[in-house]
């Protein structure tokens, strides 16, 4: 008698970035040392194993993991008692990763439902240097002294931000179980989800997940925004080019079946303000975004994977809103919507305008800044992807 086969499926990941400053205070510039890294992650999936991936991408030198653990999260750095699993990586209890490089863990066995709160902690036992990071995680992260891998109290985590560290997905299997179907978000600030509560999971992806399930529908959906990014160039601060990740952080991901992408305001506005991490900020031309554009759908198709085009939300009022660049943001969704090339297109711009000015966020949906939603904004930006057409 033969075992059934084992498929694994993405249950959350997060694109990494270079160590930088960020929006928020972080780790990544001074990394770890003897220290234990506790995260919080949501996973969109069930199963009864658990595995995860580790990033080095942006690191100076190897990376030492002394030791790592999954557990189902229980509030704040707490887990639920008796759910702690110890992670080893080819049988051994710690992993060297060579800069540049990734490492993915042996299976634990962890029972976890959709949505279900999941913790990784990580112990650096010796200097890791700057650490490849997800700056805009909007939960919690916790770090404490020591190895605290398996500490099932959370009190020993006094410190906290919210980014995330080496951490760049979690895989679910059950026995038996039939590989899922992913979507992915790929975008900026807008995906990523700047002005959503922080330790809500009320970003766009996470409220498109629920549409799904409450629609019966078994595919998960993951998160690849990076606030700030670009499409056509790379920024010290905000990420790769959308063109130069756009293989790792949404062709390889397990299972994907299609991408909504909402990509290229960064690239229109940041020529805009003059500001030191607006950097850099040529005057992109709307038919240079539109030939990046045509590259992700190319690339895309090859590996029969569908493309949603989003169109850029209104953002009269904010800090790079002109006339100019508005023009331009008019242009691009004009050509989002005719050109034809997409699977199917997520009007975000017709959803979110507000009905006395369609160059202006609706009020009852702007985090504040005129420029991002908040949590109503990002639900119905949700509301209006086609769940056919994924």
């Amino acid at each position: 008698m033969t075992n059934p086969a084992v498929f694994w499926s993405t249950g959350w990941s997060a694109p990494v970035q270079r160590p930088s400053e960020g929006f928020e205070e972080n780790w990544s510039e001074t990394g770890f040392d003897d220290q234990s890294v506790r995260q919080v992650v949501r996973v969109d999936g069930s199963g009864d194993a658990a595995r995860i991936r580790l990033s080095n991408r942006f690191g100076t030198g190897p990376l030492t993991v002394g030791a790592a653990t999954v557990a189902l999260a229980a509030g704040g750095a707490a887990v639920r008692p008796g759910t702690v699993r110890p992670l080893t990586f080819g049988g051994a209890a710690s992993v060297v990763i060579p800069a540049g490089g990734e490492a993915v863990s042996d299976a634990a066995p962890l029972r976890a439902e959709r949505f279900d709160a999941v913790t990784v902690t990580l112990y650096f036992p010796c200097p890791t240097g700057p650490a490849t990071f997800h700056a805009q995680a909007y939960t919690d992260s916790y770090r404490a002294p020591g190895d605290r891998t398996t500490a099932a109290d959370g009190s020993g985590f006094g410190e906290r931000t919210r980014s995330w560290y080496h951490l760049a997905g979690i895989e679910l299997a059950g026995d038996g179980a039939s590989p899922r179907g992913t979507v992915v978000a790929f975008g900026d600030s807008l995906t990523d989800g700047f002005g959503s509560t922080a330790g809500a999971d009320r970003r766009y992806p996470d409220a498109l997940a629920e549409r799904l399930a409450a629609a019966g529908r078994e595919w998960a959906v993951v998160n690849a925004g990076i606030g700030g990014n670009l499409v056509l160039n790379d920024s010290p601060w905000y990420g790769e080019a959308a063109l130069a990740r756009f293989e790792r952080d949404v062709l390889d991901t397990p299972g994907v079946r299609s991408v909504i992408v909402l990509a290229g305001l960064n690239d229109i506005g940041f020529s805009e303000v003059d500001l030191p991490t607006y950097k850099p900020a040529p005057d992109v031309s709307v038919e240079e975004l539109t030939e990046g554009y045509r590259q992700l759908i190319k690339r895309a198709h090859d590996r029969g994977v569908r493309v949603i085009g989003a169109t850029l939300l209104p953002f009269k009022g904010a800090e790079y809103h002109t006339p100019r660049s508005e023009e331009k943001r008019a242009a691009l969704n004009a050509w989002i919507r005719t050109c034809g090339e997409f699977d199917a297109v997520a009007d975000f711009a017709i959803a979110l305008a507000s009905p006395d000015d369609p160059e202006t966020l609706h009020p009852a949906y702007d985090c504040g800044d005129h420029k991002h939603p908040n949590d109503a904004g990002y639900r119905v930006m949700a509301g209006a992807v086609d769940l056919g057409s994924l």
